[in-house]
């Protein structure tokens, strides 16, 4: 039994955790899928025990309208599957769910079934938080791991040492790449060669492109098209991985931002509003952020996760994917979110928690709902082929979002170490560069020795869990 302590441990931890907004999922239709989650080993078909006991599970999550329609309808269905099961659904935003999971943890209640970042695991297990899935899903033949991505899967393995390697504590809620998206409408009107889906842009290329299209359509004398407009904390990887440099060395104990390779990549991000004006000033956010813009069809790039395909089916213009530009490696690189979702290791119904949880992630019953939700991508490979290729759902070029699993995603650095405090130190501090009052290569150099003292205590952190 885990002892009361680990529960507190974990609570100054879930709040520095980096929660990736990410949103797929999927499902599978080779058979393996139907009621993959149905009774798991040990259970009946009805889910009640010899009893005749009604289980009451509580699943909490967050999402946006979308996504809570789509997930409820899951629900619903999996009760219908299972009629002694019935499941108590939490729903939160996406910005108050980590405070509500602290106070569960906190109060000792923590749901029966929940949402959490990869970036968690090692604290959740190391605290006894996490139920281990590997005997379940062992267990259960319905579920077929080589069809579900790897990538996905290893997020939420651990074997108390490393993450990535071992039992299954958590099964992926979804894979989540950070691809590239392009107002196709704007480059058409402005005679603008439409990007290559298959070649990424150089860098040089990229800002040449940003400032055809960056212009004064009302004649105003005001800019009310840009190029660009990236949010720092969730586009400056591609631009830093692509360049050859990282936040971590290779044994995620030394952080490396000092690197000039890093430091080249941060001033070429913050260029692109002071030297090359082809992203909106800090104060033309400010009026209207670069969402809105590229929601109005005043912007040419922004970034897009499959969570946004329900949203952007409705935007004025068409759009699609092209892969990230790439730096002095010559290669594109981007992010590979992912939420996982959890079983309470107290439970009072281990299976029913564990067979509710299979049927979210791998069930063809689950995942035809939430593919067709259209807030996530199939979550199973197979079936993640064919919907690429269908014609009928928007952004043509869908196979970009499994390339990026496939070849070039990558995980956010917060998630291998045991807290984010230390990343998310960089980008707490970071504003004067983007403002252009500092230089990337000064702020690197002042910046490591502080991250690295915030790592250390991570580190630290870590090891006194495991005792």
């Amino acid at each position: 039994m885990l002892k009361k302590k680990g529960w507190f441990t974990v609570m100054s931890l879930v709040l520095a955790s980096s929660a990736v907004l990410a949103g797929c999922g999927g499902n599978n239709d080779n058979g393996n899928a139907g009621s993959s989650a149905g009774a798991t080993a040990g259970s009946n078909a009805s889910g009640k025990s010899s009893s005749g006991e009604t289980k009451n599970l509580t699943f909490m999550f967050r999402g946006g309208t979308d996504e809570q329609a789509a997930y409820k309808k899951v629900v619903d269905q999996f009760e219908k599957d299972h009629p002694g099961v019935k499941v108590k659904i939490v729903v939160t935003a996406a910005d108050q769910y980590a405070t509500k999971l602290k106070a569960a943890i906190t109060g000792n209640n923590v749901p029966d079934v929940f949402y959490y970042g990869p970036g968690d695991i090692k604290a959740y297990v190391n605290s006894g938080i996490l139920l281990n899935l590997t005997p379940y899903i062992e267990k259960d033949s319905s579920i077929n791991l080589d069809n579900i991505w790897k990538y996905g899967i290893d997020l939420y393995r651990y074997d108390g040492t490393t993450a990535g390697q071992g039992d299954i504590y958590g099964m992926p809620k979804d894979v989540g790449p950070f691809a590239l998206g392009y107002n196709k409408t704007m480059f058409e009107k402005s005679g603008v060669p439409l990007p290559d889906k298959d070649k990424p842009y150089t860098w040089d290329e990229f800002i040449k492109v940003n400032q055809q299209l960056t212009k004064d359509t009302d004649g105003d004398g005001k800019v009310d098209q840009f190029g660009t407009g990236f949010n720092v904390n969730w586009s400056l990887q591609s631009m830093v991985w692509s360049n050859g440099a990282d936040w971590l060395d290779s044994t995620k104990t030394k952080v490396t931002i000092d690197d000039p390779k890093f430091a080249e990549a941060l001033q070429y991000f913050a260029d692109m509003q002071n030297k090359y004006h082809i992203t909106p000033s800090t104060e033309q956010a400010q009026t209207l952020d670069t969402y809105q813009r590229w929601m109005k069809g005043e912007m040419a790039f922004f970034p897009v996760g499959p969570w946004d395909m329900s949203t952007y089916d409705k935007l004025p213009f068409e759009y699609d994917l092209i892969p990230w530009p790439a730096g002095s490696t010559g290669k594109s690189a981007t992010w590979t979110g992912s939420l996982g979702i959890g079983v309470s290791a107290k439970t009072k119904y281990p299976e029913e928690a564990v067979a509710l949880t299979n049927y979210l992630t791998t069930s063809k019953e689950g995942m035809d709902l939430l593919v067709g939700a259209k807030v996530q991508i199939p979550n199973l490979i197979d079936m993640a082929d064919t919907w690429a290729k269908d014609s009928s759902i928007k952004p043509a070029n869908k196979e970009e979002f499994l390339q990026v699993v496939n070849e070039y995603g990558r995980s956010l650095p917060g998630n291998y170490t045991y807290n984010t405090e230390w990343y998310d130190l960089f980008f707490t501090d970071i504003q004067p560069v983007l403002d252009g009052k500092v230089t990337a290569a000064d702020y690197v150099k002042s910046e490591q020795p502080k991250m690295q003292k915030l790592l250390d205590k991570a580190i630290a952190q870590e090891q006194k869990s495991k005792k």
